[in-house]
């Protein structure tokens, strides 16, 4: 894959044509970090412009806030971010809790007598409730970061992640974006969602939950028309040790359905070096 076809003049790419946003241009980052490249030199200037001065990251250099996608810079592949930048933006990421997780609600529940545990997932946006996918993101970065340097703060912090998830799994198994059940019935899952989580459960220990994750995974595997999707959940089976079945596979139609089905591809995962 030719990537300087879609590329945009500031170096970054867009989810398909237009603007750059950083979500898009992480992963074909590494996307090309699987394929061999090592040198990022001609996205340096479009990840500046998104780079807060607060160590986070901006979805767009138009967004005046960091958000979410602090954790996808902090995946970027050897030589996209010097290391500098990477620990600023895994400082921003440690600061970051959901609205619901944070310790003052934690407080709150506990004087109205809510014994519940409550898990720490990430928002979407600082001061919002966690959610499925920027948690699931957000624990892959620590994990990238334990692999570098022990820091018990990213031990606990995606301890708690995986139990987020595992506390948001849907009755079938899957995932969805946040809440697994709404006005007591039961939510559904999706594949993109379904994938992302089980993915980042790769570390966790073998357990029922997991094994009905991953039928989970299975059944949206057979049924998923989302080349997005489809690479999710091929990544998710086979980081716990299932080669997914060969299958139609959908046609990319954006830069990220591209991208992520080169890294689903690819022999090594970059997301997990």
């Amino acid at each position: 894959m030719d990537w300087r076809i879609r590329q945009n003049p500031d170096g970054g790419w867009a989810y398909s044509r237009g603007r750059s946003w950083t979500e898009p241009t992480v992963f074909v980052l590494l996307a090309q970090f699987a394929d061999g490249c090592r040198d990022f030199r001609s996205s340096a200037g479009f990840l500046r412009t998104v780079e807060g001065a607060d160590g986070g990251f901006r979805p767009q250099a138009s967004v005046q806030e960091s958000t979410w996608v602090t954790a996808l810079a902090a995946l970027l592949p050897e030589g996209a971010l010097d290391e500098g930048r990477r620990h600023a933006a895994l400082e921003w990421l440690k600061g970051q809790t959901g609205r619901e997780s944070g310790w003052k609600w934690k407080l709150r529940q506990r004087l109205a007598g809510n014994k519940e545990e409550f898990p720490e997932g990430w928002p979407w946006f600082p001061g919002a409730a966690a959610w499925v996918i920027p948690t699931s993101l957000g624990i892959l970065a620590f994990e990238r970061a334990l692999r570098r340097r022990d820091d018990a703060g990213f031990s606990e912090r995606v301890e708690s992640g995986r139990k987020y998830l595992l506390s948001h799994m849907c009755a079938d198994g899957g995932w969805n974006h946040g809440a697994n059940r709404a006005l007591d019935i039961e939510g559904e899952s999706y594949p993109e969602t379904t994938g992302i989580a089980l993915f980042a459960l790769h570390g966790a220990t073998k357990s029922p939950e997991i094994e009905h994750a991953k039928e989970a995974a299975r059944v949206h595997l057979r049924t998923c028309r989302s080349a997005e999707g489809v690479a999710w959940l091929r990544m998710a089976l086979s980081v716990h040790g299932e080669k997914p079945p060969e299958g139609w596979v959908p046609p990319c139609r954006t830069t990220m359905d591209l991208a992520l089905t080169g890294i689903a591809s690819s022999e090594r995962n970059p997301l997990l070096v």
